[in-house]
């Protein structure tokens, strides 16, 4: 076996744009699992949103990265053995910076979020991570009321907007935070350490496998520093262009991309 631990992202390169997983990607990683490989899913998701997705595909134990690897936990239990957080003073500049150019906001404090606007795009992102947000029209006030901890802060935005927002709010903000994009519409932001990378460290410290036999799959920008970290780098096919220029291409989500990497390359010599 090449790769003894194999991390996947999860929608747009496990999960299909009809929000199931492939039987063909399934069966590749019980194969892979069953042959001794450690499979982890790390994912930008919330906990209580990606727990039963994973019970769902056969996934009953082992880690979980959740909140682009802010929040790893134990599947079976939901135990949380890591969890990363904004400064009070962080969360309040990045929720300000969002809510001044009136954009559609999203904080997150464990397992529940916030949004700032009850409209489409809230119930298309409900509808899709199968979670319910709770409607706060005030989101700065709300935290600097509020003693819970912000995980994660984003904004929901014109896909063709997308990237000219990522670039303001990386200026605004600074180099101590992660701006990131995790879908077409989709501009995330965390505090500078808690990354996808994050992930692959943790995960190979508590497995006690060497970064080298670390593989990494995935297609949006967040999934960028995973792939960078990990010794074997895999991007579906319709990945990004930035990690298909630094990865090995494999088969698109739809096309069980995901079952290709195990089974021609992490399984291999």
């Amino acid at each position: 076996m090449r790769y003894r631990l194999f991390l996947s992202d999860f929608d747009g390169t496990l999960v299909r744009a009809d929000g199931t997983v492939s039987e063909t990607d399934r069966k590749a990683i019980e194969v892979y699992r069953k042959a001794g490989g450690i499979f982890a899913v790390v994912t930008g998701r919330m906990l209580v949103s990606i727990l039963p997705r994973l019970k769902e595909i056969g996934l009953r134990d082992g880690l979980v990265c959740a909140y682009q690897g802010a929040v790893i936990a134990d599947v079976r239990t939901g135990a949380i053995l890591k969890k990363g957080c904004f400064s009070r003073e962080g969360a309040l500049k990045t929720i300000g910076h969002f809510e001044k150019r009136g954009y559609h906001v999203h904080v997150y404090t464990g397992d529940t979020f916030y949004s700032n606007m009850d409209d489409s795009f809230l119930r298309q992102y409900e509808e899709i991570c199968r979670v319910k947000g709770k409607i706060e029209p005030h989101l700065s006030d709300m935290v600097a009321e509020n003693s819970a901890e912000v995980i994660k802060i984003l904004a929901m935005v014109d896909p063709r907007e997308r990237d000219r927002v990522k670039r303001e709010t990386e200026l605004a903000l600074g180099d101590e935070f992660f701006v990131t994009c995790s879908s077409s519409f989709l501009v995330e932001v965390m505090p500078k350490d808690q990354s996808k990378a994050c992930a692959v460290d943790s995960l190979a410290e508590y497995y006690h496998i060497p970064r080298e036999e670390v593989a990494a799959i995935g297609d949006q920008l967040n999934d960028l520093p995973m792939l960078e970290r990990a010794g074997g780098r895999f991007a579906v096919a319709n990945a990004e262009r930035e990690l298909k220029e630094k990865a090995t291409v494999v088969s698109s989500c739809e096309e069980n991309g995901v079952a290709e990497a195990l089974m021609k390359y992490a399984l291999g010599e």
